[in-house]
């Protein structure tokens, strides 16, 4: 009996049933990290949300203005 037939049985089980078990556990796992948001992806919504409320913000500033100033500005967009 030669090395190769020795090895055959076990290399067919870790092709058949170790290899993908590993595959999909490692997944799995990968997946169930993905679901929780980070601290630092938590605090870059958080700037995101702060800088378009202040961008909404400016925005009414500037349609106030324009309404003030130029009443028909909308309707020559």
């Amino acid at each position: 009996m030669g090395i190769l037939e020795f090895l055959f049985v076990p290399l067919i089980l870790v092709l058949t049933v170790v290899l993908p078990c590993w595959i999909i556990f490692h997944n799995i796992t990968r997946w169930r990290s993905a679901k929780v948001i980070s601290a630092e992806d938590e605090k870059m919504l958080a700037e995101l949300w702060e800088s378009a409320a202040k961008m909404e913000s400016r925005i009414n500033s500037l349609e106030r203005i324009l309404d003030a100033e130029a009443p028909e500005w909308r309707t020559k967009i």
